[in-house]
């Protein structure tokens, strides 16, 4: 028993239960992996900050609090079509009607309420399910048909436009003067109300955070450094803040009207971020994508009964 524990402890196991990684050595082995091509996101966020410097210095008004505010307002949709494109993305696929079928499912929300006096919340759902029919339409062609991720959402790119123009005509728009439609792309929250939201977003995380750190020590589990943490719960609470102090100043043109407080586009997207991010790490379904992504040929025979038998 006592060689069999020696030789546990000088297995390549061992790493997953002891962790003496002091915070220069996470950075140094970090540097290592960015060098060896695994990047993760910092192409992304080097690449935001290169947009931010160049056209801040290209025009003096790009970082004034009017043109984020609005520069948030105009990403809200691009970010909620983002997020759904992650799970087709994860699996291998890829949708190239995304924006599309997003317009069309808009149509059908702004057509309920104009034309039919549909309340918002109906019509809202009534987008929902249209939306929900054209993805069940190209899922089911490329599950059960085999046709291409590619050639299937590339004929749907194209089809959707012409039901786009049949829905609005010629004129290419649809007003919606509905009050809570209009109210999240041109309303705010109230300062305090975004200082109260902006401080619970970083109290969460932080305790999330000191709570992952604290459950892998107590199992013995490999953890990153205690700095590491904070500097995430650090980078996260100065970001979050300082986009709320930003937000909460006055960046009205008009002397006479004052204009403050964050969008309500930004925390719908922020509610709908975890979401989703609970459903891909924390649900059956989220393992579920990541393994047919990973190998789809052992997905599917891991779900198989073995030799006849069921599992």
């Amino acid at each position: 028993m006592t060689t069999v524990k020696a030789e546990l402890a000088d297995s390549d196991f061992v790493a997953d239960t002891h962790s003496d990684e002091t915070f220069r050595d996470a950075a140094r082995g970090y540097l290592q992996r960015v060098r060896g091509g695994d990047m993760g996101s910092l192409p992304a966020v080097l690449g935001l900050v290169v947009l931010f410097i160049v056209f801040g210095l290209a025009n003096e008004r790009f970082m004034s609090a009017l043109n984020l505010a609005n520069l948030v307002t105009q990403a809200g949709s691009i970010c909620v079509l983002a997020m759904g494109l992650i799970f087709v993305l994860l699996l291998g696929d890829i949708d190239l009607s995304a924006g599309v079928a997003g317009g069309v499912s808009a149509c059908a929300m702004a057509l309920t309420i104009t034309n039919h006096g549909w309340p918002w919340w109906a019509a809202v759902l009534a987008g929902v399910a249209c939306g929900a029919l054209i993805g069940l339409s190209i899922g089911l062609l490329r599950a059960k048909l085999g046709i291409p991720s590619f050639v299937v959402t590339l004929a749907f790119f194209l089809g959707l436009q012409g039901v786009t123009l049949k829905l609005i005509g010629e004129g290419g728009s649809v007003r919606v003067d509905d009050p809570v439609i209009r109210g999240i792309t041109i309303d705010n929250l109230p300062v305090t109300v975004g200082w109260i939201c902006a401080l619970l977003v970083v109290v969460g995380y932080a305790g999330l955070e000191l709570y992952r750190h604290r459950s892998k020590v107590a199992a013995g589990l490999h953890h990153a450094p205690f700095g590491v943490v904070a500097a995430r719960i650090v980078g996260v609470g100065a970001v979050t803040l300082g986009v709320t102090y930003l937000l909460s100043l006055n960046r009205s043109v008009n002397r006479n009207i004052e204009i403050r407080g964050i969008p309500y586009v930004l925390p719908l997207v922020g509610v709908l971020l975890i979401v989703l991010t609970f459903v891909l790490t924390r649900t059956a379904y989220g393992r579920h994508i990541y393994a047919v992504g990973g190998n789809a040929e052992a997905a599917k025979l891991a779900r198989e009964p073995a030799f006849g038998v069921a599992a």
